[in-house]
Parts: structure tokens; sequence; C-alpha cells
């Protein structure tokens, strides 16, 4: 267990006022998963067209799990509720997962069915009625919670239209948009959505998943689990590869993406075979002025969850020289999820100078509406 770090002399106080004491204290959780219980709970959020289609194509379960539901990995034994999917109860998670740590904020992402609808419209209403769900059975609910806004990745200007309707509410602080869609990220077809979330400093998140359009691996479908499971990493890369060619920086220099359960120790092969290859073939992308490591570097942001390093506190940190920033990593316990055991959510014996960034100076970098709601 870490212990309540010291603050430096330039933090600012008012981030641990009201908080319970916990392994981690005033940190920043930038991933936790709240659980549409079925789609029941959003009725009260769809208009009565939507309502009657759900009865007619009987939508009740909707769920975009990547992995099976009752499988380990998706929800801790200790964090399971007695009934119902993990992360779907309210008070469990506020006990567990806010109060136990002693954090500070908590971004939910929620994954769910509306993100893979083919059919846009239906995936912009039930990702209206998805975030309204959260706001109001959540958000509401608690003062440390902030939240993602969940779109449409399907029409990209009903996704822009969807951040316009909700970025008046400083309690979402990113957008949300899967590791695995119909085209690479990078591609002009999404860059209303990044119009949008850098007009309103809203940083776009990319998490580990699917909208199940294509096979999960560069070589066709696999047969087990684990297989697509480990083959998120190649859908990271990928996307970062994307995002750097395609010139989205060059074009929303003030946009940040956050990469979200896509592991660490990937990236500094990828960023050193990624600027070794740039150097021979840059001709073709003029507007990648610099190389892709310092792009990588002044742009992207990972969470610690999965921290797939070895368990030698010694390797980790120079894996993390490796990635030359300290500025990269943010907090995050992934819950309600299985990836690691007791409070062990961080490497045991990391400098304090830089747990202290991983737990809040960098969330707060990233994150600029967190620090406009402590002022």
């Amino acid at each position: 267990m870490i212990a309540p770090f010291a603050c430096a002399p330039d933090f600012d106080p008012p981030i641990l006022d009201s908080i319970v004491s916990g392994p981690y204290s005033g940190a920043i959780d930038c991933d936790v998963h709240p659980a549409v219980p079925g789609t029941a709970a959003l009725m009260p959020y769809l208009d009565p067209y939507w309502r009657e289609m759900h009865a007619l194509r009987d939508l009740d379960r909707m769920d975009l799990m990547s992995y099976p539901p009752n499988v380990p990995l998706s929800g801790r034994s200790d964090w399971r509720p007695a009934t119902g999917t993990p992360g779907s109860d309210f008070n469990l998670l506020q006990k567990q997962a806010l109060d136990h740590f002693g954090v500070r904020f908590a971004i939910c992402n929620c994954i769910y069915g509306a993100q893979a609808f083919y059919d846009e419209n239906m995936a912009a209403a039930f990702c209206r009625a998805t975030n309204d769900w959260i706001r109001n059975d959540w958000l509401d609910r608690d003062p440390r919670l902030r939240a993602s806004i969940v779109l449409p990745a399907q029409n990209p200007d009903l996704a822009a239209d969807e951040i316009e309707r909700l970025a008046g509410d400083k309690r979402f602080v990113q957008v949300l948009l899967l590791a695995r869609c119909e085209l690479p990220l990078g591609r002009k077809f999404y860059w209303p959505i990044y119009r949008a979330a850098e007009r309103h400093g809203l940083p776009v998140g990319i998490h580990a998943g699917s909208m199940f359009r294509h096979s999960p691996t560069q070589c066709g479908h696999p047969s087990f689990f684990v297989e697509d499971y480990i083959a998120q990493t190649q859908a990271f890369a990928a996307q970062l590869t994307s995002f750097v060619s395609e010139g989205v920086f060059s074009k929303f220099p003030g946009m940040k993406v956050v990469l979200i359960e896509s592991g660490v120790t990937w990236l500094p092969a990828m960023i050193w075979r990624f600027g070794k290859d740039w150097r021979g073939i840059r001709a073709e992308i003029p507007w990648v002025r610099s190389t892709p490591g310092a792009i990588i570097r002044d742009h992207v942001r990972l969470t610690v969850q999965p921290l797939d390093g070895p368990s030698n506190p010694k390797d980790v940190e120079r894996i993390l020289e490796h990635l030359g920033s300290e500025d990269l990593l943010l907090f995050s316990t992934d819950y309600p999820h299985w990836q690691f055991e007791g409070d062990a959510a961080l490497p045991p014996e990391l400098p304090e100078n830089l747990l202290r960034k991983i737990l809040v100076e960098n969330p707060l970098a990233t994150y600029p509406r967190l620090k406009e709601t402590i002022q």
C-alpha cells in the first residue's frame, strides 16, 4: 500500500478538501466504469419513437463487452455486486472506488452497445440517453464523479452535435471513442469530433473496445478470447500512428489524446520504430515536422491500468525512463475490472515526485476542466 503522498509546495491545496483518507488520497482516477444495468435504465432518457424501436427490436441487452461478463477480468471478486453487472451498483462504486482509495475525482467511462449500432441515428439516440443517464444517475449523486461524453462514432457530425449539447456541463471532461472503429481514427472523416473537442478543451479518450466492424487482428479472426485481448495493443498502436501520420495534431494543436487501458510497455519500442521509419519516408507526410516521439510526448497520455510491466520496481522505472517523459502516465484503477490485487494500482517504490505527477499533476494538466471545478 502506498501512503498518502506529500504535497509539493506549488500544489493547489483545495484539491484535498473533503477527501476520505485512502491509499491514494487526493488522487484523480482517470478510468472507472459505471455499467448500464440494462436498457430499462435508459428508457426515461429516450424519446417515444426510440422507446418504441427498443420494444420492436427487442433490445433488452446491449452490453458492448469485448470479453465475457462472467470471466474474472470483468470484475474483481470483492468488487462484484450480489446481483447484476460489475460496476452497475452506485453505492458499491462509491464505497470501493471513491471512498476506499480516497480519490478527489474519478472519470466515468461507460462502454455500452450504443457505440456499435449500424444505424447511426439509433446510435446517436442511445448515446444521448447513456450520457443523460450518467449525468443524472451518477454525476448528480456524488461531486467527485466526472465523465466522458459517449459518442456515436458512426457519424462524426452527430458526434460533434452531442459534444456541443453537453459541453456546457463542466462535469464532462473528455469525449470517448473506441480503439477499434470503422476507419483509422486519424482520417479526416473523424475531424468534426476533434474540432469540437479542441474548441471545448476536451481530451479525446480512446478506450479499449470494438465496434465489431473488422477482425480484431491483422491476420483474421482468432479462436480465443486471450488472442482478442492481447491484440488490443495492436489497435492502439495503429490508431496512434494514424493520428500522427494524418496530421491531426498539426491541424488541432491543442488536442490531447488519452489511451485508456492500452497498456504501457509497448509504447517505447513503437516510438523508436516509428521515428526510425519516419526519417526514411517522411516526404509523403510533410505536415509531420517533428519526430513522432516528440509529437506523442506532447499530445498523448496513457492510463496506468493495466500496467503491463515487470514486477521488479527497478525494471518498471527503466521502462518509464524509455518513455522519455514523466508527463505521460495518468492514475487509474479500471474499477471494477480485475487488473491488480488489493490496493496495488501502482508499482511499489516509485519516486515521490513521479508518484505525485501520475496521481495528480498529470491528470490536472490533461483535463483542464478539473482545474476549473476546484477554483
